[in-house]
């Protein structure tokens, strides 16, 4: 696994930060995540836009020129054509990049809810706080699940820890509001654009009646839903889960075309 930290590349092991660093101690920081096809960055453009966002939430100097030139470094001495990168800017001024391999998946989803509220503080911003929606995920592991669906108190269904969330009702493609305080997802965008989704406020009950769901994600693209804790989903994947996967990855590959 290669890392870049402030532009020297080298393994990943290997890679220094101070122990000091407050993106460290604090997790106070921005990053992002997006996948490499064939070595080519997907959405580059989109996630250092989100990034810039996070940074001004945060109140966290950056220069996106150095950031980007450090990314085409780091692509160039990498040899591992399908992977992700991460991004990951820190209190202490520090930018951490790196290659990772792509995690394994099952083919299909079983997941948990976990009780969660939003840190309004935190709204629409992605950063290094991750402690909550790390644990999320574990919970679900500890009962057997694939994943976590954070709920919060009231009963609205929110996304995953890394993930949006989408489900079917009658043939209609629907994902909870970003108004119900969920981040802005960079793949939910692209699947509301090529599937025409519309945002809808999501309750167990409307799970329970749903034809069929599944997850978006950078890692993932759109992975069906078997199961939100005991209620069984009819299809795995449904038809309208297996055409967004193909319209995705229609996208996904034009937009990798145009910058060959």
């Amino acid at each position: 696994m290669l890392a870049s930290v402030d532009g020297a590349i080298g393994p990943a092991e290997e890679a220094r930060i101070p122990a000091t660093d407050e993106g460290l101690t604090r997790g106070d920081g921005a990053f992002e995540v997006l996948r490499l096809y064939g070595g080519r960055p997907f959405a580059l453009d989109d996630h250092l836009v989100r990034l810039a966002r996070t940074c001004a939430g945060l109140r966290l100097d950056w220069d996106e020129d150095t950031v980007r030139a450090e990314v085409g470094a780091l692509l160039d001495a990498s040899d591992r054509p399908e992977a992700l990168l991460r991004v990951v800017l820190t209190r202490g001024g520090r930018r951490v990049l790196t290659i990772e391999p792509l995690p394994p998946h099952p083919p299909v989803a079983r997941v948990m809810t976990v009780t969660y509220a939003p840190n309004r503080v935190l709204d629409g911003l992605k950063t290094l706080s991750y402690g909550g929606n790390m644990l999320a995920g574990r919970l679900a592991r500890d009962q057997g699940f694939d994943e976590a669906l954070l709920v919060t108190p009231h009963g609205r269904v929110l996304e995953g820890p890394t993930w949006s969330f989408f489900w079917v009702a009658g043939g209609e493609l629907l994902t909870p509001p970003l108004e119900d305080r969920i981040l802005a997802s960079i793949t939910r965008a692209y699947v509301i654009e090529e599937c025409g989704a519309q945002e809808r406020v999501c309750t167990l009950d409307d799970i329970a009646a749903a034809d069929e769901a599944f997850i978006a994600s950078t890692v993932r693209t759109a992975l069906p839903i078997a199961a939100v804790d005991d209620i069984e989903l009819p299809a795995a994947p449904g038809p309208v889960t297996q055409d967004a996967g193909e319209r995705l990855n229609r996208r996904i590959q034009q937009e990798l075309a145009s910058i060959a």
